[in-house]
């Protein structure tokens, strides 16, 4: 299984890591720590160093409640980091829903969008919406995300009954609405959105049965790093659960389980911990491949 992007074919066979680059001053995990493009490009190449197939850039936090960060001040933050990453010989993804900053790093030779609306989004102005940008790049990759709401409301309300019909059909759409752009199946992939207008039980039963999704035809990237409801499942009897600094292990465990169910990309923070635990899978798995040949 190829993901195919704009430089890259992504060979999905095994699971990919997506190491994340925050250009926030306020991302709920590591605001502030990269808010600057010498940092996050020194960030970017740690990542790298700890086993990194894929960064992914973004420049406005998207936590529950957070507040929308205007256009020329996603761009000044975004634009310097991916001028500077796409020399660093991986894919490059980023994270953003507004069409202009798409089109601006797409022209910069970015390959992936990964976009938390799903490609939903109109541009200001008047301009080409967000289907229209990725129409005129048909040869980028794409990560389409199911949202319910949006950022500064989704947890208010949170989505209701069982999800994941909900969500499946949601992506299955929204990756048809793609393809009528020219836009081909193997650049698509897809992520049901963990935290994102679901409950901690929702979250966790799209995990559960995270192998429905794979019926939609397209690879699952999974994206649990550090997030509310791995704090909540940590928590058990304590007062408060545990800071996002502090849910590593949790948010590792998540992650392998993710990719034990069918998911071929993991959007972490912690790069070197998600590679090592993949690494001990993959040494099971040929044991038992092994062993069956045997």
């Amino acid at each position: 299984m190829l993901w195919k992007t704009t430089r890259y074919d992504i060979d999905l066979s095994e699971p990919k890591v997506m190491g994340i680059v925050n250009v926030t001053p306020d991302s709920f995990s590591d605001g502030g720590q990269h808010a600057d493009s010498n940092s996050a490009l020194r960030h970017c190449e740690q990542m790298l160093r700890e086993g990194a197939h894929i960064l992914d850039v973004g420049g406005e936090s998207t936590r529950p409640g957070s507040p929308a960060v205007p256009l020329q001040e996603e761009l000044a933050r975004v634009v310097p980091v991916v001028r500077e990453a796409v020399k660093l010989g991986v894919p490059i993804s980023v994270d953003t829903y507004k069409p202009e900053v798409m089109a601006a790093v797409l022209d910069l030779g970015a390959d992936i969008i990964n976009d938390i609306w799903g490609l939903r989004r109109e541009a200001s102005a008047g301009g080409p919406n967000a289907l229209d940008v990725v129409g005129r790049h048909p040869t980028c990759g794409v990560c389409l995300m199911h949202m319910h709401r949006d950022p500064q409301t989704m947890q208010m309300a949170p989505m209701e009954g069982d999800v994941l019909p909900q969500v499946l059909q949601f992506l299955e759409r929204a990756a048809q609405a793609l393809q009528a752009y020219g836009v081909h199946k193997d650049r698509i992939t897809l992520d049901p959105g963990i935290g994102f207008g679901k409950t901690v039980a929702q979250n966790f039963s799209l995990l559960a049965r995270q192998r429905e999704l794979l019926a939609a035809g397209f690879p699952l990237l999974a994206g649990w790093s550090r997030k509310s409801s791995i704090g909540a499942a940590l928590q058990g009897d304590a007062a408060e659960a545990p800071p996002p600094a502090e849910r590593v292990i949790g948010s590792v465990a998540a992650a392998l389980l993710a990719a034990e169910r069918g998911a071929r990309v993991l959007r972490v923070h912690d790069v070197q911990e998600t590679v090592q635990a993949l690494r001990i899978m993959a040494f099971v798995k040929r044991q038992e491949r092994d062993a069956y040949v045997a």
